[in-house]
């Protein structure tokens, strides 16, 4: 079944753009660069999920449920980190598996970090090698480049069903190279960088309705031998009422290693 929602594309322009957080030490101020608000296609994969594979299309859908069911109950990370790393050994081939990051996303007005609504992919290329010798010291960075190794993101929805704003994603054969323009992230303390992602009528979007927390994504940002990564969004779905609950997710953050 297809169905419209609205997406926010970047804009390609000959100076640097970014996203600069927590302005003026104001937590949760935002500043970001143009963004151009654009309807698309989108096709819901709930029929056809297992047809996706992470080396082939960049992700995987899998039914994971977990023991934690509370993510403001102390301890909750030792349990969670657990599941991850078994997960993605058993479901992608995972020698080593370092979760270095969550982020829950509220979809309301008052939430510190709401949902991303602009298309885009978590790591430039120039920023995944920044962020492996950050994350393992440069001596260790050399043995994972001598492999395989890669950056991947598991996302759960929390507490209910999502009803509203899922989380959509592009087929990456869709996507001209040309597509790509890289932001810089601003934090008070460091500098990152992503890759944003330019309208081109090509694009084949792509979701999964009703996602429930017994069900993750696990999708690709990096992969050092070339395999594909995502552009994704929050959807705004065209017609969609309102849900009795905000929209409640957290995404993890993993670095992996292939034997």
């Amino acid at each position: 079944m297809n169905l419209i929602a609205s997406v926010n594309y970047h804009v390609n322009k000959n100076q640097i753009q970014s996203f600069q957080f927590d302005v003026d030490g104001i937590q949760g101020k935002l500043i970001s660069p143009e963004l151009q608000e654009t309807q698309v296609q989108v096709r819901d994969i709930r029929n056809t999920k297992a047809e996706f594979s992470i080396d082939v299309d960049g992700l995987v859908f899998l039914n994971a449920k977990s023991e934690v069911n509370d993510f403001n109950k102390p301890g909750w990370k030792k349990t969670y980190d657990s599941e991850i790393s078994q997960l993605l050994e058993k479901s992608i081939g995972a020698q080593d598996v370092l979760v270095f990051d969550h982020t829950v996303r509220i979809d309301d007005s008052e939430a510190i970090r709401k949902p991303a609504r602009n298309v885009h992919n978590d790591y430039s290329e120039k920023a995944a090698y920044e962020r492996l010798s950050d994350l393992v010291g440069a001596h260790q960075a050399l043995k994972y480049k001598d492999g395989e190794f890669a950056f991947v993101n598991i996302w759960r929805p929390i507490e209910e069903t999502i009803k509203t704003s899922p989380l959509g994603f592009i087929k990456p054969s869709s996507v001209n190279i040309n597509d790509w323009v890289d932001i810089e992230l601003i934090y008070p303390d460091r500098k990152g960088q992503i890759l944003g992602l330019v309208n081109n009528p090509k694009h084949e979007w792509f979701y999964l309705s009703d996602m429930t927390p017994e069900e993750v994504i696990v999708f690709n940002i990096f992969n050092s031998k070339g395999k594909p990564h995502l552009a994704h969004s929050a959807l705004d779905v065209v017609g969609q009422s309102k849900a009795s609950a905000p929209r409640k997710s957290i995404e993890t953050r993993t670095l992996v290693r292939y034997a």
